[in-house]
């Protein structure tokens, strides 16, 4: 743990130098090659990223999901590797560190080190740095079609550069945090392969059943409420994602599962969308409540339903919605009973870790993501007293 005097130390009595962006970068555009044309995407090799690549592989990019050829890149020039992207446009404020030569879309902005300062200048420093930049975007923008940054402020944002030895020890620390917290994530995403794993059949391996055979449906039951009729209570109402109120009776007692009847969720996948319920309840009517005989069958259809891609069977555009015909309808492989205790009982004990409040993987995920936050801040707080425009060390 880094102590707050060590940070002191580190940062006392610092020479800092503070930069506009626009004297510290060469700022360039991206741009979209015409779709159109097959020969700027098809066979191509060079990298060029756009917002998904930073959704599915995070800060850091060396490879993207899409690749443009030689003929698409305007003028020969790529972007050099070891710069960065920050989206100026749409998704303001995202941004990431590329290791390889590249290009990006038009929400892009480009962040290049100018040659004079590349030496005395660490880039994972500025990434670092980068999450300030990216704070003062999302509050500074401007509206035309799209919201967009006020790109003459940009220009004009300040960065303070302190001596490179001290960039360096910064750049040490928060990427220990960093780490820790991609090595934690990491564990995360080992349980949804094993889960996948585990309830993947190979053909013929097992029996296909419909879901309205292994579960009786008690939609019937349902009783929506509205928030000026409920009376306050210690008995939770469920509604299409979890807890929606507590109220004061329930007219469900005992182990159910839930499956989310309507809602984005269905689509988007934020939260689980079958789980299960224990105990008094009341449930309203964005909500299926399925009954089984066994917590076993239970949970194996809970950690299937999850599993899977429910499209097929979901209806509505404006509000996506599954219909109690199409969710009887859902094909399980049934194993044997047997099989169904013993998959449950590996992937309970995963979910404990995985997505326990109180305990696992999320909580331990979550606290280092808080204190790496605290100490980037705390370790890029510098005294704001900006110099005539050298860098720190210079002669």
């Amino acid at each position: 743990m880094i102590e707050a005097h060590f940070m002191e130390k580190l940062l006392d009595g610092a020479a800092v130098a503070w930069l506009p962006v626009a004297k510290l970068f060469h700022l360039k555009n991206g741009y979209t090659p015409s779709k159109s044309k097959r020969e700027f995407w098809e066979g191509g090799e060079i990298p060029w990223f756009r917002m998904d690549d930073i959704r599915q592989n995070g800060r850091i990019l060396n490879n993207s999901l899409q690749k443009i050829t030689q003929e698409a890149v305007k003028g020969g020039k790529l972007f050099p590797s070891n710069s960065m992207v920050i989206a100026t446009s749409a998704t303001i404020g995202e941004h990431a560190l590329v290791s390889v030569p590249y290009l990006a879309n038009q929400r892009f902005t480009n962040l290049t080190v100018k040659e004079e300062y590349a030496e005395k200048i660490d880039i994972k420093y500025l990434y670092y740095y980068s999450f300030l930049l990216a704070d003062w975007c999302k509050k500074n923008t401007t509206m035309s079609s799209f919201a967009s940054v006020d790109m003459d402020g940009f220009r004009k944002f300040q960065v303070p550069i302190p001596p490179l030895a001290i960039q360096k020890e910064i750049v040490r620390i928060l990427d220990t945090f960093t780490e820790l917290t991609a090595e934690l994530t990491a564990r995360k995403n080992q349980y949804s392969y094993y889960r996948d794993q585990l309830l993947t059949f190979e053909d013929g391996e097992v029996e296909w059943t419909s879901l309205g055979e292994v579960a009786e449906n008690l939609d019937s039951k349902r009783k929506p409420i509205t928030s000026s009729l409920r009376e306050a209570g210690k008995i939770p109402y469920y509604g299409a994602s979890g807890i929606v109120d507590y109220v004061k009776d329930y007219i469900f007692d005992g182990d159910f599962l839930l499956v989310s009847e309507d809602g984005a969720n269905l689509l988007a996948r934020s939260t689980s969308i079958a789980f299960s319920i224990s105990g008094k309840s009341w449930v309203n009517n964005h909500a299926h409540i399925l009954k089984f005989e066994t917590y076993a069958e239970r949970k194996y259809v809970e950690y299937y339903l999850n599993s899977i891609d429910l499209t097929p069977y979901i209806s509505g555009a404006a509000q996506p919605k599954l219909n109690k015909k199409n969710l009887n309808s859902i094909s399980i492989p049934s194993p044997s009973f047997e099989e169904k205790q013993r998959i449950v009982s590996i992937l309970d004990k995963f979910d404990t870790l995985t997505h326990s409040i109180s305990e696992g993987l999320p909580r331990e995920i979550a606290l280092r993501q808080k204190q790496y936050e605290y100490y980037r801040e705390k370790l890029l707080n510098f005294p704001q007293f900006p110099s005539s425009g050298g860098v720190a060390g210079e002669a």
